[in-house]
């Protein structure tokens, strides 16, 4: 079992060590945009409502009209102007929250969700709508709720699922709002972003980062054929590899001749050294 335990935990260590070497281009990272756009967002609603406190203006005029050509300005308008300092207050959190999670997560699809979220459910509250001027960015609030929370879900990827879990702890009672319980509520335009949400929850084909495998996690794995765990034997025990032998070079064309032979081939050469005592 201990050898068992130690093998695991080389292994996962030799390719931890792999994955660390190589670069991998990760989806959720955080760029300046991912915050910087939110809170430019909600400073820009903010102002607006300054700019009608301070100059004694009332932009309600510019909200959605259903089915009047002139309330059809206010699809673009309606999400920047709001009728009081709660009704402000309550969507520039739920804003700020969600656009950023918006721009972490679905960053390659943020603006598109937003623009055509923008377009598309201020339409439909001017389709639905009573005979009232609708204004807020409620709307657009439904509509990235809906959004995180079933893309999360049909993603599948345990991430975005977990997003999708927050989502619904932090404004699940949201939904309550979208049916008419409340007087001067436009639960028309919640309905609208809702829609809007989950249809752009299909539409927008995210490319979603999968869970990467280890070689030894994949089907086609043979542990045999593993490099590593050639270094260990069944036990556990480190084997160290054998030294290649290395191969004598036997060709006639370049074999070094040995002494004898060359003492053969060599004529051998007599000398004969005489001496003579010197006479006196």
């Amino acid at each position: 079992m201990t050898a068992t335990i130690s093998v695991y935990l080389l292994r996962q260590s030799y390719w931890n060590m792999q994955v660390c070497m190589k670069k991998i281009d990760n989806p959720f990272s955080f760029t300046t945009g991912t915050i910087g756009y939110p809170i430019l967002f909600v400073l820009v609603i903010w102002l607006v409502y300054w700019f009608e406190m301070r100059f004694s203006v009332i932009f309600n005029s510019y909200g959605v009209y259903p089915r009047t050509l002139e309330g059809l300005k206010g699809i673009i308008f309606s999400p920047f102007i709001h009728g009081s300092l709660k009704h402000l207050f309550n969507n520039s959190i739920p804003l700020l929250v969600l656009s950023t999670a918006l721009f972490y997560f679905y960053r390659k699809d943020s603006w598109r969700v937003l623009f055509f979220g923008l377009l598309l459910s201020g339409f439909l509250t001017w389709l639905i709508g009573r005979p009232s001027y609708h204004i807020g960015a409620s709307g657009m609030v439904y509509m990235l709720v809906s959004f995180l929370f079933f893309k999360g879900v049909f993603s599948a990827y345990y991430r975005l699922i977990a997003l999708s879990l927050i989502i619904v702890f932090l404004y699940g009672g949201l939904l309550w709002y979208v049916f008419p319980i409340e007087k001067g509520i436009s639960w028309e335009g919640h309905l609208s972003g809702l829609f809007v949400g989950f249809l752009f929850s299909f539409l927008f084909k995210t490319k979603i980062e999968k869970p990467k495998l280890y070689k030894w996690e994949q089907d086609n794995y043979i542990e045999e054929e593993d490099e590593f765990m050639k270094h260990f034997d069944e036990y556990g025990n480190f084997v160290p590899t054998p030294k290649e032998e290395k191969e004598e070079f036997t060709s006639t064309k370049f074999q070094t001749p040995n002494k004898s032979s060359l003492e053969t081939k060599q004529p051998k050469v007599k000398i004969t050294y005489t001496f003579r005592k010197r006479e006196e």
